[in-house]
Formats: C-alpha cells, sequence, structure tokens
C-alpha cells in the first residue's frame, strides 16, 4: 500500500468516461475509481461529458496529478457503427446514441490538453489498449499510427490497468519519471536496448508483409517498439497479476448502485466475477492482448465471500445475476507457468480439464444462506465442457434460467481454422445436453458469425444448410448471427486488411462488399429475416 494526501477541496485524479459510471466491479471506471480511492486518493468522475463544449471538462476543475481517459468497455466506433459502417442512431432497425463521440479517447484527450494545458493525461480502457501500435482501422480503412501519438497523451495503460494506475499516481506524487510501468506505453527518442524492435510504422502502413510480421510480433510479455518517425512506442511488459491481486480488487466496498441511465447493468447487478484472461486465442477476439491469454482465477474464499455480502445488499433478492468471467468454465484453469510459457494452453496436456475447482465453487455458491439461485448467464466453452459430464449436469441440474450460450461461431472447418477455434463436431455437444437435459425445458443459444475472412458463398451456405437443420431438430430460431467487423490488433483483422492468413501467409478470401457481407446474413437467417 502507498500512502498519497488528498487535497483539500480539489481532486488528486480525475476520470473521463464514454459510458455511464456506476460504483460496481462490471464498471471499467467505476473500479479504477475504487482502486484509487484504496489509496486515499480523491477522484472525481466525468461521465459521458459533451465533448462539443467545455462546460462538463471544466466543471471539477484541474486534478491534481492526472486525467484518465477511457472510451470504456467497447471501442467507441463498435459502439457507434454497425459492421456496415452504419451509425447506429441512423439505423431504423436499432436507432441508437450511445453519447459519446468518434474515437472518444482522442477527442477526450485533445479537449483536456486543450483546456488544462500542462496537466498529465493518461489513457486507458480497451480502445486505448488495442490501439497502442500501428493499427488498421476498419472504418477508416487505413492503417492508423498509436494512439499515443495521434492524442499527445503523456502515457497508455493497456489491459486492465488497477497496478498501472496506483504506480502513476504515485510517481506523479513523488515527481518521478513514468518509464519503467509494466503494463503501460510511453513514446520515446531512443530504442533502449532491451526492448524489440516491430516493424515500423510507416512500413506497416505500406506493405502486408510487415504488417504480418508486427502481428505474429504482439505480446503483452515482452518488451517491444514500434518506431513512428522519429520517435519510438515503448510497450512495458504487462505486470504479473496472481488471484491475491483480483481478491483484493473484489473485495474493495462497492455499492452495486447502478443509475437509472445505465439499465445494461441493472440486469448485472448481482454478477460476481470469477476470473480473468481467456485461453481461447479466437483470431477475431481482442482478450489476448487486453486482458492476456492466461486465466487469473479468484481464490474461492474470496468469491464467496463477496456472494455473502451480496446477502445482505438492501437490493438483493436472492439471485446472483451471474458467475463467471469471458468464459464462465475456464476458472481454475490457472497455470503455474502462466507468465512464462508461450505455449497454447488448449493444446498443452497439462491443463487441468476436470473443472473440479469450479464444480466446487459452483456448489457451495449455492449453499450460501440467503441465495436462491446461481445463475451462469456467461456463455462456456463448449469444447472444454464436453472433459467434464460432471461440470454439465452441475450446470444443467441447478445454474441455467432455460437456456445454455454457446459460440460455435461457424461450422466449416476452413473458416474455423482460420478462426482458431475447435473444430470438435458441434453435434457432440449438442447430443450430451440434450441427454443431460431429457424431459427439461432448457435450450442451446448459439452464436454464429459470417462474412469472416476464408467465407465465401459455399461456406455461408453450408453454414446456413446447419442452421436451418438445428432449428428443424427442434431448436429455437437461431438469432445471434452477426457480420464479422475488424477491430485492431487481432489475427483476423489482420486477414481482412491483407487478404493473407498471418499463420501461413497464403491467401484467404475476404468478403470486403457490403452486398457480400449482408447476402452471408440473409443466407444464415433466412431469406428476408436479414438486418444489417
Amino acid at each position: 500500500m502507498i500512502s498519497l494526501k488528498r487535497t483539500g477541496s480539489g481532486f488528486d485524479v480525475i476520470l473521463v468516461g464514454g459510458e455511464p459510471y456506476a460504483d460496481h466491479p462490471l464498471s471499467g471506471i467505476g473500479v479504477i475509481a475504487r482502486v484509487l480511492d484504496a489509496e486515499g486518493l480523491k477522484v472525481g468522475v466525468i461521465e459521458q461529458p459533451d465533448w462539443k463544449g467545455e462546460a462538463d471538462f471544466r466543471k471539477l476543475g484541474a486534478p491534481r496529478l492526472f486525467f484518465g481517459l477511457t472510451a470504456g468497455s467497447i471501442d467507441s466506433m463498435l459502439v457507434n457503427y454497425t459492421p456496415l459502417k452504419r451509425a447506429r442512431a441512423k439505423d431504423e432497425h436499432a436507432p441508437y446514441a450511445s453519447g459519446m463521440p468518434d474515437r472518444a479517447v482522442l477527442v477526450y484527450a485533445n479537449k483536456v490538453r486543450a483546456l488544462f494545458p500542462g496537466v498529465p493525461v493518461v489513457l486507458g480502457g480497451i480502445e486505448a489498449s488495442l490501439r497502442r501500435f500501428a493499427h488498421y482501422d476498419y472504418w477508416d480503412d487505413k492503417v492508423r499510427r498509436s494512439l499515443l501519438l495521434d492524442s499527445r497523451a503523456d502515457i497508455l495503460v493497456y489491459g486492465p490497468g488497477e497496478s498501472q494506475v496506483v504506480e502513476i499516481a504515485r510517481r506523479l506524487d513523488r515527481g518521478e519519471p513514468l518509464g519503467g510501468i509494466r503494463g503501460t506505453c510511453l513514446v520515446a527518442r531512443d530504442l533502449p536496448p532491451e526492448f524489440s524492435e516491430i516493424p515500423a510504422y510507416e512500413d506497416v502502413a505500406a506493405d502486408s508483409g510487415a504488417f504480418l510480421r508486427a502481428q505474429a510480433d504482439f505480446s503483452n510479455r515482452k518488451a517491444l517498439a514500434q518506431r513512428h518517425g522519429p520517435r519510438w512506442v515503448l510497450q512495458y511488459p504487462m505486470p504479473e497479476a496472481a488471484p491475491a491481486d483480483l481478491d483484493r480488487i473484489y473485495a474493495l466496498p462497492f455499492s452495486r448502485a447502478i443509475p437509472s441511465h445505465f439499465p445494461e447493468l441493472k440486469m448485472a447487478q448481482f454478477s460476481v466475477v470469477t476470473h480473468r484472461g481467456c485461453i481461447g486465442r479466437c483470431s477475431f477476439c481482442s482478450l489476448a492482448l487486453h486482458q492476456g491469454d492466461r486465466i487469473v482465477s479468484r481464490s474461492e474464499a474470496s468469491i464467496l465471500d463477496e456472494i455473502r455480502r451480496l446477502t445482505v445488499h438492501p437490493d438483493f433478492k436472492g439471485y446472483i445475476d451471474d458467475l463467471g468471467g469471458p468464459s464462465a468454465n475456464m476458472y481454475g484453469m490457472d497455470c503455474p507457468a502462466r507468465d512464462r510459457c508461450e505455449r497454447d494452453c488448449l493444446g498443452c496436456k497439462r491443463l487441468e480439464r476436470s473443472h473440479a475447482r469450479l464444480i466446487r465453487l459452483m456448489r457451495k455458491a449455492r449453499a450460501v444462506p440467503g441465495v436462491k439461485k446461481v445463475f451462469v448467464r456467461s456463455g462456456i466453452r463448449y469444447d472444454l465442457a464436453m472433459e467434464s459430464e460432471e461440470y454439465l449436469r452441475e450446470l444443467s441440474d441447478h445454474h441455467l434460467s432455460g437456456l445454455l450460450k454457446i459460440a460455435p461461431e461457424h461450422v466449416s472447418p476452413e473458416v474455423l481454422r482460420r478462426m482458431n477455434k475447435d473444430v470438435r463436431p458441434l453435434e457432440e455437444f449438442r447430443r450430451l445436453f440434450k441427454a443431460i437435459n431429457k424431459g427439461r425445458r432448457q435450450h442451446l443459444k448459439y452464436y454464429f458469425m459470417v462474412a469472416h475472412p476464408g467465407s465465401g458463398e459455399k461456406e455461408a451456405r453450408e453454414l446456413a444448410r446447419e442452421i436451418r437443420r438445428l432449428e428443424k431438430d427442434g431448436e429455437k430460431p437461431v438469432e445471434g448471427v452477426q457480420i464479422f467487423t475488424p477491430t485492431p490488433m487481432t489475427a483476423s483483422t489482420c486477414m481482412y486488411h491483407t487478404g493473407l492468413d498471418p499463420i501461413t501467409g497464403e491467401p484467404v478470401h475476404v468478403p470486403r462488399t457490403f452486398a457480400e457481407k449482408k447476402e452471408q446474413k440473409r443466407l444464415a437467417l433466412g431469406a428476408g429475416k436479414t438486418r444489417p
């Protein structure tokens, strides 16, 4: 613990976010605020500011230490636009206004630097995390520079940022330089000898081969440097997280009060996070380069203590809304070598696949006095779940609300290979789930993806036939069909931009036109049902 003095009337840190703020462990800005508060700092929050004026940014004055800026839990361009680049606020099928500008982190940074010159600016959240190096931007259809350079921020935090912001605050309070903080990126004039150089911005912007090499070099575990003209973007390796770190964060006294203008979080008011990270390494997913591709599980005692605290919350009615993480059944799949091993966890024989820790946790959680039911609404990795029939029975008998979410994503072996998804037949899992749930009204909810690199008309029709078969076999209509959206730094986005497989270098068919993308979705949903 560090000791940082409070100021009288002003704030030590001011956080600016594109999403509503809630004092809740599922609110990113809420977690950072609580962590800083626990260190003795006075924290102010400006939520969803009107970026067209100055009043919202001025209302708390200047912070003593820094401004912390974030778009929120999703990149602002994903929030504001459909996969076909249609503004969501103008979409006749789903009109929606996010309350944040396009490229929110960049807009907020320019605003506070203009209004408060000399005050340090810290970037964080997934938008900053996945734009820390030169990256392909789907909405501009070009390679953009690191967000650090465009924003002229002092430092960028990537991944979960609790330990980073505390260290940044400590150093700024003492007048110390910000270099060397794990899990951050800085701009430097010189290349330190301990950093590995990845292809420069100018090279990846002009050459597909350089872009492929940069993609292969991305890692949270390495000290990386990328040249942008005469300067370097330096990435310090991610901190080595441990279960005790998560236990400490989730033990903080969150009120879990949900403001009325944040209805999305109301459904998860009494959710409990069990772990961070994902070992799936899906090509289209940003988790590996944000939370990390190794599991860090909270201790059983910490999770059960949190559930006991929830039972005395005035709004608690006896139901845990969700018990899980990025994939609910990856809890307990930690590896003692997670910080030094580069191998794929799913392919490792040492991976704990019995779900024993998770089964024990689920049984103890539902036995806590005052708890009527513990739901698991997070999706599960069905290929892993097939390793333990005992887990599936526990899940089906006690923890479902009538459906179980799974994400096969596709059925074509070729497309699944490009997605880095397991090709274990979906039908095997369906038979097992049906056998376990015989006589009960519980069903599977599927998530599929169309227009991913590698998916042409043949693969789209193959998926459509499988969806029709599922529906004829008694499943409810499949509605979870989305068009692939290239997001920064993922392997799938690399394929989309270059037309090449980043592993093999071979050409890949890429559905680029809106007409082809819409036709693939039309096929998946059935004629006349498509919505862009």
